[in-house]
């Protein structure tokens, strides 16, 4: 059984026993399931797992990086990488958007509806587009990784890559250092992977036994079309633009990208996501890491197509709660803002809601009208970041198929890449001899 069945067969006992927990009632608090099952064993498992995930980001990303701008032969692709991916996110962003309100608009969900809740949502200042740009570049780049700053940690390894190239000869062992090292990394991906069943199962299951099944019930509708849209972008119009910009099969793409949407869909976190991520598009799709190394974590940062889908639809639900008719340029508004702030919003926690109540607030929505769907956002946020994720490597594939980058052979392969046992398991006879040249060391 490889990885991809196991992590399934964790999932889907995850949900079954949160939704028997939640509906049979036994998560009532202060419950002995509730203290040490719901928000005990299963959370703590979750969070140790995330965690994993989220010690691997950041020395993966910049060994990744700085070895991939070193292997990148011409130094000018890394511009024309950048510009396409750019490009590219931020087209799929304005369609995503866009078709989310045709079809929120269309189905008019949201009107004649009377839905109360007591929760509440104060909308956060997100920082202006300019203080972004100028954050790229880190004062100080180790609190910059500390604080997992992607743009300012891609923008401080592309600089170290392009410094060893100017270096020359002189910096090859430094690079071959560097490589061992990016490998290194990836062995801990594969080791965090091995244990990824269980800590699915932990997190859905805590997921679905919090759910808050009346709010769920009574939002039907709004969940029913958010999700409805999501799947649509992910199956229609992000395949439209695999097919269109480099011929690659679909159906292949779906098939070997399934284990990085169900480690999104755990996590709800594209950053958490992207160790997982960078092995699934290098090992399993064939980009070249060259591509691969700039892409995932530049798309994980500005890359908000399942985002920017739920603001279209909760644009349109609340407005139609309210009463309010945004008119063709009130849409037009909600595009723009969306794609503008998924790039001005990019290292802001809780980056979603903070961008819906910018829109809100230029379209003069009610912010406190947020906190009508805060109940089911945690369930939604957890398709729309597989969704995100979903974008990040088919931007990947399309950029390094463009550039010659990627390899068709490894795509074809249907068996290509996938998690073995093997990749964890130690080698009596490497073992040995490390031991021996770490005592001959200390022998000297």
């Amino acid at each position: 059984m490889n990885l991809t069945t196991k992590v399934l067969i964790g999932m889907t006992a995850g949900i079954i026993v949160g939704l028997i927990i939640n509906l049979g009632g036994f998560n009532t608090a202060s419950s002995f399931i509730n203290e040490y099952l719901v928000n005990g064993l299963f959370h703590v498992v979750g969070r140790m797992f995330v965690n994993s995930l989220q010690m691997l980001v950041v020395p993966l990303v910049l060994f990744s990086l700085i070895c991939g701008v070193c292997g990148i032969g011409d130094i000018k692709l890394l511009g024309r990488i950048g510009s396409k991916s750019f490009f590219l996110y931020m087209i799929t962003t304005a369609v995503a958007i866009a078709t989310a309100i045709v079809i929120a608009a269309g189905l008019g969900i949201g009107k004649g509806m009377n839905v109360s809740t007591e929760a509440t949502f104060d909308g956060r200042d997100a920082p202006p587009l300019s203080q972004v740009l100028i954050d790229v570049i880190p004062s100080n780049p180790i609190e910059a990784m500390a604080n997992g700053d992607m743009l300012s940690i891609i923008f401080f390894a592309i600089l170290v890559g392009v410094s060893i190239l100017l270096v020359g000869k002189k910096a090859k062992s430094l690079v071959e250092t560097t490589e061992l090292l990016n490998e290194v990394m990836m062995k801990m991906v594969s080791i965090v992977m091995s244990l990824a069943p269980y800590a699915v199962f932990g997190l859905l299951a805590r997921a679905m036994a919090n759910l808050g099944m009346d709010l769920l019930y009574s939002l039907l509708g709004y969940v029913l079309v958010l999700a409805g849209a999501l799947l649509f972008h992910l199956f229609v119009t992000l395949q439209g633009v695999l097919v269109l910009f480099s011929r690659l099969s679909p159906a292949l793409f779906l098939k070997k990208i399934r284990n990085a949407q169900v480690f999104a869909f755990s996590t709800s976190s594209s950053n958490a996501t992207i160790p997982v991520t960078l092995r699934t598009v290098t090992e399993r799709l064939g980009v070249n890491n060259s591509v691969a190394s700039f892409t995932v974590p530049f798309g994980a940062t500005i890359n908000m197509d399942g985002t920017a889908i739920m603001q279209g639809v909760a644009t349109v639900f609340i407005a139609n709660v309210y009463g309010v008719d945004l008119g063709i340029a009130g849409y037009l508004t909600v595009i723009l803002m969306s794609v503008l702030a998924s790039v001005g919003t990019a290292g802001v926690p809780g980056v979603g809601l903070i961008m819906l109540s910018m829109v809100f607030v230029q379209v003069n929505l009610p912010v406190e009208g947020i906190g009508l769907i805060l109940g089911v956002d945690r369930l939604l946020d957890m398709l729309r970041t597989s969704v995100n994720v979903s974008g990040d490597a088919i931007v990947s594939a399309v950029v390094a198929k463009s550039e010659g980058k990627l390899d068709i052979n490894i795509y074809n392969d249907p068996n290509a890449g996938i998690f073995d046992d093997d990749d964890v398991a130690i080698d009596t006879t490497d073992e040995k001899e490390l031991a021996a040249a770490v005592d001959k060391t200390h022998g000297q």
